[in-house]
């Protein structure tokens, strides 16, 4: 019996921005999004690999990567159950994630993301319609 070709540190398939090991559920998952000026934008509920293929065996020369993060009302489908319909989440492409740390910074400003449109509307038509939420507590 021969056994596949793995790498020869097991860390070298997940590298963020900086070259450190990735662990997508560890690194991830339920993580802060910072925009490029700091401002929260989300955070992760679910990430999309490329290079999978559903019932084949992971191909250890060619590891899947993340390919994007994805963001929506994750929160919905884990205290209702179900899953949450595809054409619901927003994705976010790895390329545009510049430091993975104890938060996710990205390149973009939070306002330029489709990502986002959600929570601006609310913010906009919800938010600042309740006394005192149009600004910052003083």
């Amino acid at each position: 019996m021969k056994r596949a070709h793995g790498p020869d540190r097991i860390l070298d398939w997940y590298r963020d921005p900086d070259g450190r090991g990735v662990d997508a559920r560890l690194h991830l998952l339920d993580r802060q999004m910072l925009d490029r000026d700091d401002v929260p934008v989300s955070t992760v509920d679910d990430v999309e690999l490329d290079g999978v293929v559903l019932g084949e065996t992971v191909d250890h020369r060619h590891p899947p990567v993340v390919g994007a993060i994805l963001i929506g009302a994750a929160v919905l489908p884990r205290i209702f159950g179900g899953r949450m319909p595809r054409s619901r989440w927003a994705r976010i492409e790895w390329g545009h994630v510049t430091r993975l740390d104890t938060v996710i910074t990205l390149a973009d400003s939070g306002d330029d993301l489709d990502a986002t449109w959600l929570e601006r509307w609310i913010r906009d038509r919800v938010i600042a319609h309740i006394p005192g939420g149009s600004h910052a507590p003083e």
